[in-house]
């Protein structure tokens, strides 16, 4: 085999076609650019089509198991293999890629494409004034380093592919633990079964000896955030992390990355600097189909994360409790199920394709419902164990992917030799491996 080769040399690239598909509430997976992850996808939220949407927008190939799907914008470059026994439809700005699985491992191509080497490339070669898009012609034309033998090829991507594993089982325990979590707050504070609730007398739909605020009375202390220097000098000497509203729904999920990590005036970091049981939450930016108010609690996990040097970016805001009227994990569920229910657009105005948020409005005429501080203490009591343990499976995954990365670029360069390596193939790879 050639040592210098294009993605068209050993795969198929077949475009997707260029209009929304018309939507179902169940049927098959259309697979969109937000569903694309690093190797895997993300099925949570994704969108669905009938059979006869699918039969239609398969006409030029269909996906099938071991094929993988690109995405040609945000996020641009990232690459997913779509798994066995699922059955799903490209949606728009994304790419199918058919290997040809006599010259080239699934599974390895999909390790190839998102290494930093090759993922960093497709980031730097896509255009468009705001927003990165690939063209097919530059995707069909992609360099790739030499190909190892195919046996080999095998070998690395097993052992990529059991950190993944690990990762994925982890990620699927976090989910679960949040869920709980939810779970708890919509029983005991949406449905009212909290402990005691049938010993207690509704009134006017809130149960006797309850308070209603507005969420102004229940904030000791709220500021904008800041964005600072990208080096350090004189004036901005103070380094640390910035969370931005796009960071949110990932370390929200236990999906810890490191956000970016700037340098700050003193005056301005000690102002914002955010602590254990603080609030970030998004007052500007994102679009008519993005509502603001993501809010995110700074657990304990996500402050040592960030090495206890972190602030909230410009466009959010640092929300600080009074601890003796609400607890934090009872308002940070509040802030969820507000979000999630759509309330939170409320306060939300739109302009010149920015959205921004009323927050004083917010604070001044947004009511909150508040049980006794016992309830929110049995309350905190439970989640603290939930979220405590959710934080630790995600420090822990984020070890597994540092290990995972490091390990990819030195199995993919040669550094370490895995040909005399008796190693174990995942369910996924048996197969193919069996047809060799």
């Amino acid at each position: 085999m050639k040592n210098n080769y294009r993605l068209n040399d050993i795969a198929q690239i077949i475009d997707c076609e260029h209009e929304t598909a018309p939507l179902e509430i169940d049927g098959i997976p259309s697979i969109r650019t937000p569903n694309i992850g690093k190797g895997r996808l993300i099925l949570d939220g994704v969108n669905k089509v009938s059979e006869k949407t699918y039969q239609l927008w398969t006409k030029r190939a269909k996906p099938e198991p071991g094929d993988l799907i690109l995405a040609r914008e945000a996020p641009v470059g990232n690459a997913s293999i779509i798994p066995s026994n699922l059955k799903v439809c490209l949606g728009q700005r994304t790419v199918l890629i058919k290997p040809y699985k006599s010259r080239i491992c699934s599974e390895y191509l999909n390790y190839l494409i998102n290494s930093y080497a090759v993922n960093n490339y497709l980031i730097n070669i896509s255009n468009g004034a705001t927003v990165g898009h690939l063209n097919v012609t530059d995707i069909r034309k992609l360099k790739l380093p030499s190909l190892l033998p195919l046996s080999i090829q095998r070998k690395i991507a097993a052992v990529l592919s059991s950190y993944d594993d690990l990762i994925e089982n982890n990620n699927r325990r976090i989910a679960i633990l949040e869920k709980m979590a939810e779970e708890l707050y919509r029983e005991w504070f949406v449905r009212l079964r909290f402990p005691g609730h049938d010993k207690t007398k509704i009134v006017k739909g809130v149960p006797a000896g309850w308070e209603i605020k507005r969420i102004g009375e229940i904030v000791s202390y709220y500021v904008g955030g800041g964005w600072g220097e990208e080096q350090s000098n004189i004036e901005y000497p103070i380094g640390g992390y910035v969370i931005r509203g796009t960071d949110i729904p990932d370390l929200d999920v236990g999906s810890f990355s490191k956000p970016p990590y700037r340098f700050h005036k003193a005056s301005n970091y000690s102002a914002r600097q955010l602590g254990i049981g603080d609030f970030v939450f998004e007052v500007s930016g994102g679009s008519k189909d993005q509502l603001l108010g993501r809010s995110l609690l700074i657990t304990k996990g996500i402050f040592e994360f960030c090495d206890a040097k972190v602030i909230c970016a410009s466009f959010c805001k640092l929300i600080r409790m009074n601890h003796e009227s609400v607890s934090s994990y009872y308002f940070k569920y509040f802030l969820k199920f507000y979000h999630q229910s759509g309330m939170v657009g409320t306060y939300q105005i739109q302009s010149t394709g920015i959205s921004n948020y009323q927050f004083e409005s917010f604070l001044k005429y947004q009511k909150i419902v508040l049980p006794p501080k016992s309830i929110q203490d049995q309350f905190d009591r439970n989640v603290a164990s939930i979220l405590s343990e959710k934080d630790a499976l995600s420090l822990s995954t984020n070890i597994l992917k540092e290990s995972r990365d490091r390990l990819l670029s030195r199995l993919m360069n040669g550094k370490i030799n895995v040909e005399n390596m008796d190693i174990s193939f995942p369910p996924s790879m048996q197969e193919e491996v069996a047809c060799a």
